[in-house]
């Protein structure tokens, strides 16, 4: 669904499958537990609940702009400010962040999810998501996408593996936020979004 990959959308499970009832005495009261035997399950199940926030992540090399939408992100730190992206191996992306210095870290209002799934649906490895749509160079000379009600640009501090994504620690050194923000985009909105990669 992004480019950043999908979220696990859980798996239809049988009544019974892989779980077992546990009754658990509690002073005078008995409670009725649900134990999943399936540790990998259970969190694709209990992901697949949620509601993430989407981002769209941005970045330049060489003159060369990218982006895509992104799920898989995360504060880390408040003091200092610190931010997680994780980008997926295959993406277009992920290639042109690998020399860059710096990531702009977009979100986007509800009535602007033709954007997100212009960032989230195509490659640009063939397509040029950027002739589509409104943007300037911004801080550290970073693509800004002019729809976004707020942003900011991160400098890259470290890069490391989280498994099939590389995680992309970021100091926050730019941006523009308003006082208020209405509905932003989620993963509810995107899930049906086919990925420009697979993730």
């Amino acid at each position: 669904m992004t480019c950043s990959g999908t979220r696990p959308s859980g798996r239809e499970t049988p009544a019974g499958e892989g779980q077992r009832h546990v009754s658990i005495a509690a002073g005078t009261a008995t409670h009725t537990a649900m134990v999943e035997a399936d540790g990998s399950a259970a969190f694709d199940d209990l992901v697949s609940l949620l509601d993430y926030p989407m981002f769209i992540v941005t970045t330049a090399s060489d003159g060369h702009p990218a982006g895509c939408l992104v799920g898989f992100t995360s504060q880390t730190s408040i003091n200092p400010p610190r931010f997680l992206v994780g980008l997926s191996r295959k993406n277009h992306t992920f290639g042109i962040a690998q020399s860059a210095e710096h990531l702009a870290v977009h979100v986007l209002p509800r009535h602007e999810l033709p954007l997100a799934r212009l960032f989230g649906g195509t490659t640009g490895d063939t397509s040029d998501k950027f002739a589509q749509c409104e943007w300037h160079t911004g801080p550290q000379g970073m693509p800004i996408l002019d729809a976004a009600p707020a942003w900011f640009v991160g400098r890259v501090l470290r890069r490391f593996d989280v498994g099939d994504h590389v995680g992309h620690l970021v100091e926050p050194v730019a941006g523009a936020a308003p006082d208020t923000l209405g509905e932003l985009i989620s993963f509810s909105d995107v899930r049906d979004v086919s990925p420009g990669h697979n993730a």
